[in-house]
């Protein structure tokens, strides 16, 4: 029972414990900011006896700031104390405590954040300033939590890995029905630039309307698309080896992209484009939505469709899925066009979050998209793989990249980690295959 959970989980219980090593290896000290901290900062001067009548709140510059003071703000008064709020440095802390005094108002309690606590201003308080023998710094009480499981850490890591998550569905079709796709990658970039360059020269640019933006979108993906087509043609009627295909087509789209743009970024786009791309209609970003409901329509699509039992069927014995009057050709033609579609797909969610196109977009994902798919139990040799397998394997290269960085390991060590996890994931692909031979 033991084995069969851990060879059907295997990627589920990867993730597990990398988020857990994660988790202890990234264990810090913690300091409430933001308005929740200033909610905890205003219940523990609330909590002293006695009860401060004068508060003075003293934070820095940065919006964060800005929010733990106005909530503090705002509970304190509504606890019947008088509140005075200075943003800046330890000059205007150091003013506005010498004009307190000088009305005839010292405060009885200074609140700060974990930052401006440890201003030299509030040394010795009482030898400074007489007024204040009786105050003291309050600041919000710090817990133990790793880095890696903040919300916000946890958010980012999803909505990072949406776009080659993607990506990996068409891949892992591709790869299910026994091929391989390289040009992904570069057709992020090309559907990027023929998106951006409508817009620009046919649509208004900045001011481009929502319709306009939509139909500049399709076009684009119909284009990748219609490569997609070519691509899935030269493989199955000229045959030529996919490996030889994409890489042919990963070099002429990422050719065009720099020709259409001129090598330059195309930012003449309406700022309402990063609906998509920053958006968080239902309270997670937009890109993460659209990724899990494709997600569900691919799984759909791969276990309950005639096509998703075509592309296993290809994929596990080509020749035998012909003599059983599988469309083969069609059916591998339509994963190139699905992979396509959705390397373009990406390439429209990057023009949404960066408000522009830039022939360098995609570069190096198909190395990342293949990554996912293998990880995640697509077997390389075609015919095995699953939907919420790669979802997972993406999700555990996103972990990796983030846990890097997290551990403060330079970027040039990510490349050095992400071949080896594909190495790992083709090595343990075959000795499973051996062992069922």
């Amino acid at each position: 029972m033991l084995s069969k959970i851990l060879r059907e989980h295997t990627t589920l219980l990867v993730l597990l414990l990398l988020g857990a090593a994660l988790s202890v290896a990234t264990l810090a000290e913690q300091h409430p900011t933001g308005a929740s901290g200033g909610r905890q900062l205003a219940r523990r001067i609330l909590a002293q006896s006695p009860r401060p009548q004068r508060v003075l709140i003293v934070v820095g510059g940065t919006p964060e700031d800005a929010q733990f003071a106005a909530a503090a703000e705002e509970m304190l008064a509504a606890g019947g104390a008088s509140v005075a709020v200075v943003r800046g440095q330890p000059a205007d802390a150091r003013q506005a405590i010498d004009q307190a005094i000088a009305a005839g108002r010292p405060p009885q309690a200074i609140g700060a954040t974990n930052v401006t606590r440890a201003w030299g201003v509030f040394d010795k308080l009482g030898q400074r300033w007489p007024a204040l023998a009786g105050a003291r710094v309050v600041a919000p009480a710090s817990y133990w939590w790793p880095n890696f499981l903040k919300t916000a850490n946890l958010v980012n890591v999803v909505n990072q890995v949406s776009d080659i998550a993607i990506v990996a569905i068409g891949m892992t079709m591709v790869i299910i029905a026994g091929g391989i796709d390289l040009s992904v990658g570069s057709l992020i970039a090309l559907a990027a630039i023929i998106m951006t360059k409508l817009i620009r020269d046919y649509c208004g640019g900045v001011e481009a309307g929502a319709a306009a933006v939509v139909l500049c979108a399709a076009a684009a993906i119909a284009a990748s698309g219609a490569i997609g087509g070519c691509t899935g043609l030269l493989v199955t009627r000229a045959r030529i080896p996919p490996f030889i295909v994409t890489l042919g087509v990963m070099s002429i789209a990422s050719g065009a992209a720099s020709i259409v743009s001129r090598g330059e970024t195309i930012d003449q786009v309406p700022r309402a484009i990063g609906w998509l791309g920053r958006g968080a209609d239902l309270g997670v970003p937009n890109t993460t939505v659209l990724m899990l409901l494709l997600y569900v329509i691919a799984d759909v699509v791969m276990k309950r469709t005639t096509f998703g039992r075509y592309l296993y069927a290809v994929g596990g014995n080509r020749q035998a899925a012909w003599l059983s009057g599988v469309p083969v050709d069609r059916v591998v033609t339509l994963s190139y066009v699905i992979s396509a579609a959705l390397a373009a797909l990406a390439g429209v969610m990057q023009v949404s979050l960066f408000h522009s196109g830039k022939p360098t977009f995609g570069k190096g994902y198909e190395l990342q998209v293949i990554a996912a798919v293998v990880v995640g139990g697509t077997s390389l040799a075609g015919g095995e793989g699953k939907m919420f397998g790669t979802l997972l394997g993406a999700l555990i290269i996103a972990v990796v990249q983030n846990g890097m960085n997290l551990l403060g390991l330079g970027g040039e060590w990510q490349p050095v980690v992400l071949g080896a996890v594909i190495l790992a994931a083709a090595l343990i692909d075959r000795l499973k295959r051996r062992r069922e031979e």
